[in-house]
């Protein structure tokens, strides 16, 4: 890369991965984490890594030749139209970046569901100790010769999958290029997104792990949670709108399921006085 590309990142890199990053472009690599400033600054830009970008970028950052997003998913910048340019700026992800992370994520909620550790934290404020683990439902199902289901078998989705055996769990999974009859070895079983719903039905436990598009926008709606069993939980790391957030909210109130972990929702931040 030649010494004059101005690099800028809205990322704040540790010191240790910035002289990485530094040595490897041959050139300065500056982070710039705050919005007012990176905006007055990307006129400059040539190179920039962000998680979006505003709706003007061409007339803030004339110069830019490639975008380098700073996680997996590129929908946020689908109305800013830079994934349109021909080629004039390139766009790269960090695909796979997060799946340790959030892969830890998908079992601590689960494990925090399963054996009702938000009670016990309550119980623990108020200095109160149960002697057995029925008093106030702190009883909970192992996770072993559970079935997980994983909708959207990428890089998050084979890390999820990977910690599901080794908690002994089966382990199924969707993938939309799948074809009736292939398998991976990562997974028990491997379905067609066609075949969702005969996936669903045999899940003790949902993730949700799938990049927004037009096919998986409300993707998981009242048919798909109605036919997941009474006990299941579901667990959504890929983006709100995913789930069609009316339908979860009735099932949630009415026991079709019996929770959801939810890190992302339809608008974030949620809502004070939303009823999830």
């Amino acid at each position: 890369m030649a010494d004059h590309l101005k690099v800028l990142s809205a990322f704040q890199f540790a010191p240790k991965s910035l002289s990485i990053l530094r040595e490897a472009a041959g050139t300065d690599v500056e982070c710039i984490p705050n919005n007012e400033e990176l905006a007055a600054r990307l006129y400059e830009a040539e190179v920039l890594c962000a998680y979006s970008l505003p709706g003007n970028w061409r007339e803030l950052a004339p110069h830019l030749r490639w975008l380098q997003v700073a996680g997996a998913g590129v929908d946020n910048l689908r109305a800013s139209g830079i994934l349109h340019t021909d080629g004039r700026v390139l766009v790269t992800t960090a695909v796979g970046v997060n799946a340790s992370v959030i892969g830890e994520y998908v079992f601590g909620s689960i494990l925090m569901f399963n054996r009702n550790w938000s009670e016990m934290v309550r119980l623990q404020d108020r200095h109160v100790w149960p002697l057995s683990a029925n008093w106030y439902r702190l009883g909970g199902r192992e996770l072993t010769a559970q079935t997980l289901g994983i909708v959207g078998l990428g890089s998050i989705g084979r890390r999820v999958a990977q910690l599901g055996r080794a908690f002994g769990m089966r382990v199924l999974a969707t993938r939309r290029s799948a074809k009736l009859a292939d398998t991976d070895e990562a997974v028990d079983q491997l379905f067609p997104q066609a075949d969702l719903l005969l996936m669903l039905r045999q899940c003790d436990y949902v993730v949700l792990a799938v990049p927004l598009t037009a096919e998986t926008d409300g993707l998981i709606g009242e048919a798909e949670l109605r036919v997941m069993p009474s006990h299941s939980y579901l667990v959504n790391v890929a983006r709100g709108r995913v789930i069609q957030q009316k339908a979860l909210i009735r099932a949630l109130r009415e026991g079709w399921i019996r929770g959801a972990g939810l890190d992302v929702v339809e608008d974030e931040p949620l809502a004070s006085e939303s009823p999830l």
